[in-house]
């Protein structure tokens, strides 16, 4: 075990609280200093957000956190499963939720920044609840909190084995990012704005289309009532045609008994953080409908409408959620309209006078969908599915890489294992 010096975290450094700076003045906003909230703070690296003051809003209302400051969310609904704080990458001003740590010299920001994170199960510990869900962190509390503290060599070296499972991590998303934006780019194109059939129509070759695939699409347009002008002989269908989409379960009637096989219960707020981690479980005697698997498509059709493919593992299906299928069509194509379609649902979510807005099974029925011939939908899926199953690929392989990180981090911060053992392990995972 290590020798290293402990010392509370509020020692660590100099301390900053945040604020917001008057909205009403516009000489305050609209400037180039990112001011960071909670939607900022997901991983490490900060997420800059288009919300930026000027350099007299950050003096009125708000601190500036520097390059290599930390930023701990204190307040907000998602306190009360998940830990956030992040490194700043450039010059920021942040809220009245977070707040700021400019580590001293000879701590390491990356360094600490891991060694806060290791402890986040007993920073969940001192959340305390402030009303209508929402969690606030006391500061005296998480100021407490002992850190071991190694010399900079080693905390550099700590810092950068467990930055390269992020760094291949955040390039996993990376590419992730780039395959949704070619998948979202081929799809609008074949699918909503008929490019290839428009260029026919006007005497031209399809852009980027090979002869076979140019002459798979029509030269012009027949009028859909539905719909309105589509591809000759094309036609539209329901969302629901298209898809079945089935509902889960009142999962606190679905507890385990002693001994029973359970499922860890995939609720609204596992698909933002992508881990069903909500600390309940079901009996894993469920409909096999309502089991999600890895690569299924979840839409949340109630609070926080989203659409995403579920990369979290084996899991039960809470109510709230459709799990999204098809015996007739690929999982892109349904899954693109479903997304195509998503933000017309959250506006009628957004328009119901409840707290919590959804949409209805009729909502689904009234979304339609273009269908083009099966030699068209099968000449995108030769493009669209290797896409699909490659993101999948990725979200799993950064789901292996992140549950290593998470082993090794409380072990290398305490000195159980040495650098040399976690580096052959880290290489073998690389």
């Amino acid at each position: 075990m290590n020798c290293w010096p402990v010392e509370p975290l509020g020692a660590l450094g100099t301390w900053l609280s945040g604020g917001t700076p008057f909205k009403g003045n516009p000489s305050y906003w609209g400037g180039d200093i990112p001011w960071i909230s909670a939607k900022s703070l997901h991983d490490f690296r900060v997420r800059v957000s288009d919300d930026r003051v000027t350099a007299l809003g950050a003096t009125h209302g708000t601190r500036v956190l520097p390059v290599g400051g930390l930023l701990f969310l204190v307040r907000g609904m998602s306190l009360k499963t998940e830990f956030r704080l992040g490194i700043a990458q450039r010059e920021v001003t942040f809220n009245q939720d977070v707040k700021g740590l400019v580590p001293r010299q000879g701590v390491l920001p990356e360094f600490l920044a891991y060694a806060v994170k290791a402890r986040t199960e007993e920073v969940l510990d001192m959340v305390e609840e402030a009303g209508h869900g929402t969690g606030v962190l006391p500061t005296d509390r998480l100021q407490s909190l002992e850190i071991a503290v190694p010399l900079p060599d080693e905390q550099r070296a700590i810092a950068e084995m467990l930055g390269a499972l992020d760094d291949q991590i955040e390039l996993n998303r990376e590419m992730n990012r780039t395959l949704e934006e070619m998948a979202y780019a081929l799809f609008k194109s074949w699918f909503v704005d008929f490019d290839p059939v428009v260029a026919k129509a006007e005497g031209r070759t399809p852009f980027g289309l090979d002869a076979a695939t140019a002459a798979l699409f029509p030269s012009t347009f027949s009028t859909d009532p539905t719909w309105g002008d589509i591809p000759a002989r094309w036609s539209t269908k329901a969302l629901d045609e298209v898809a079945d989409f089935r509902n889960g379960l009142a999962l606190q009637s679905f507890r385990p008994g002693v001994g029973e096989a359970r499922l860890p219960v995939v609720k609204i707020a596992s698909l933002r953080t992508g881990r069903a981690d909500s600390g309940e479980w079901s009996t894993a005697d469920i409909e096999t409908s309502c089991i999600l698997d890895d690569g299924d498509i979840v839409f949340s059709w109630s609070g926080s409408l989203v659409v995403v493919v579920w990369c979290g593992g084996k899991g039960a299906l809470n109510q709230h959620l459709f799990k999204v299928t098809s015996a007739t069509y690929p999982k892109w194509f349904f899954q693109r309209w479903t997304m195509f379609h998503l933000p017309e649902f959250q506006a009628i979510a957004a328009d119901k006078a409840t707290t919590m807005g959804h949409i209805r099974r009729f909502h689904l029925t009234d979304a339609r969908c273009v269908i083009a011939p099966q030699e068209v939908i099968k000449a995108a899926d030769r493009q669209l599915s290797p896409w699909l199953d490659l993101l999948i690929q990725n979200e799993l392989k950064s789901r292996t890489l992140a549950t290593l990180r998470d082993a090794l981090l409380p072990k290398l911060l305490s000195g159980e294992i040495r650098l040399k053992q976690a580096d052959k392990t880290i290489e073998a995972a690389l």
